[in-house]
């Protein structure tokens, strides 16, 4: 199993941008993929973004396409999620995770994945 240790969250005005990362306590696998999800007060946790550790596939919810990008550096065995034109409606905890294996219609799904990042509160207000 892997730990995955997050940081970079914070506050940031509407507009503004944040740049959470996630680093992994070894290095993730060939066929390994990466996520991120985030979960409101009150609200289920939602998918956010997905990729191949190696590879360009990616996946992202509708809320994020065009303003979030999912990277990672391999060699640092950490992972970000890029994340631009922030409203409050993306205030949440932030969560990275790792899984097995790239299964292109299942990527939002929480199941697919197998190690969680401790969770990083993310606030956009004015």
């Amino acid at each position: 199993q892997v730990q995955l240790a997050e940081s970079g969250g914070g506050w940031v005005r509407p507009g503004g941008t944040l740049r959470p990362s996630c680093a992994a306590s070894r290095r993730i696998s060939m066929n390994g993929v990466m996520g991120w999800f985030r979960q409101a007060p009150g609200k289920e946790r939602e998918f956010v973004a997905a990729g191949r550790w190696h590879g360009a596939s990616t996946s992202y919810a509708d809320s994020a396409k065009g303003r979030f990008t999912i990277s990672r550096d391999i060699a640092k065995n950490t992972l970000f999620l890029q994340m631009n034109s922030l409203t409050p409606e993306d205030t949440a905890v932030y969560y990275c995770a790792v899984g097995p294996r790239w299964v292109a219609s299942h990527m939002f799904l929480g199941r697919q994945y197998d190690d969680w990042g401790q969770g990083i509160q993310v606030t956009v207000s004015s």
